[in-house]
């Protein structure tokens, strides 16, 4: 979208369909709604049924801790849109300002010139096979990219811990704003999203799960929670017919952002445990940080895009990982979130001084990024 807005051809190949569900903690921070709103995306977001969220409640034990959302940097609410909601409004945003967009294809390969610089795609779409050439090829395709594996990006950061998260949307049942209730070894989350929905999440050691917990997912998740809130347990209609999913945990990682001819976001690049639920957050942050650099038209930019995307994470990284231990007491924990919340801070202001919703526009794209070909 922002590549778009700027006069760059762009064409964006998405293996699922329009609109399709994607596991998630829905979550927004405050750096991705700043995100959003400057991108002009918030209206439709609330359009679309997506509540705001004014208040983020933290539950240590018994004892609650309620803080409002304050108005500022042109944030007022946060937001967690379904993935059905976000996505869509993204890749039409996308579209609206010139990218072609491709359904129902997948990347098989890169191409690459002489020197080795990728210089495009080879993708499939019912059974066809297709090469395109572009100047720069940006990953964006989850923990198990594809063009991170055909690129050789290998992580160079990696966590020690990993939490394991059972998720269950709860149909017609709407709480209050963010809840985020520990104890020592789980940890529970409540987050208002679309059309009278909340995911509600149960969260515990790896070890745990792999256990105990996968065993019945519905039982496990019913177990976490009456452990962790016993009074939100009271309050979810055990009846609600609400889907449960798992998620088994995985490491969290940094991956090499860019190379020549390629650039990693989200997931792909940088995945940080769920617990904090930052990774929507960071990859709004990132796709701002990477059309910048690619609108530079530089290997020397993309180059200080991954040194202003590590110093940013780095902090969290660390912080989620010692959180997904669950090794802390609730002093420690209180700790952590404070120290996590200076982090977000710091991060909130990096986005206030960006300047690609400053305007690079089309007089200052590089003729190599505009071109795009289509090979059969």
């Amino acid at each position: 979208m922002l590549l778009a807005r700027a006069g760059a051809s762009v064409i964006l190949l998405e293996r699922g369909v329009r609109g399709a569900d994607t596991l998630s903690t829905l979550a927004l921070m405050r750096g991705g709604v700043l995100q959003l709103s400057r991108w002009g995306l918030v209206g439709d977001l609330i359009a679309a049924g997506t509540p705001p969220i004014r208040t983020t409640s933290f539950y240590y034990g018994d004892e609650r801790v309620e803080i409002p959302i304050k108005a500022r940097d042109g944030v007022d609410a946060l937001l967690a849109p379904r993935r059905t909601v976000l996505d869509t409004v993204l890749g039409d945003a996308a579209q609206a300002a010139g990218a072609d967009v491709a359904f129902r294809v997948r990347v098989r390969d890169l191409l690459r010139d002489r020197t080795g610089r990728v210089m495009g795609v080879v993708c499939e779409s019912a059974g066809r096979t297709r090469s395109i050439s572009s100047s720069v090829v940006v990953g964006a395709d989850g923990v198990d990219s594809t063009v991170a594996a055909r690129v050789g990006a290998m992580p160079y950061r990696v966590a020690r811990n990993a939490s394991a998260v059972i998720y269950r949307l709860i149909p017609g049942q709407m709480f209050e704003g963010y809840q985020w209730h520990y104890r020592p070894g789980a940890n529970v989350g409540v987050i208002p999203t679309n059309h009278g929905e909340t995911v509600v999440f149960a969260a515990a050691p790896q070890w745990r799960f792999m256990a105990e917990l996968r065993r019945d997912l519905r039982a496990g998740f019913d177990a976490v929670v009456r452990e962790v809130a016993p009074a939100l347990a009271d309050t979810i209609d055990s009846s609600a017919s609400g889907a449960v999913h798992g998620f088994a945990g995985h490491r969290g990682f940094l991956r090499p952002a860019w190379g020549p001819g390629w650039a990693l976001v989200g997931d792909a690049g940088y995945f940080k445990d769920p617990i904090t639920a930052h990774g929507l957050t960071d990859a709004l942050r990132d796709a701002g940080e990477v059309a910048r650099a690619i609108l530079a038209g530089t290997d020397a930019a993309l180059a200080r895009w991954q040194t202003v995307r590590d110093g940013l994470s780095m902090p969290l990284f660390g912080l989620t990982d010692e959180i997904a231990s669950f090794s802390w007491d609730l002093t420690r924990l209180r700790a952590l979130h404070r120290s996590l919340s200076e982090e977000m801070g710091r991060e909130v202001a990096h986005l206030l001084h960006a300047e690609i919703d400053k305007g690079v526009r089309v007089a200052t794209v590089p003729d190599r990024v505009r071109t795009l070909e289509y090979r059969e």
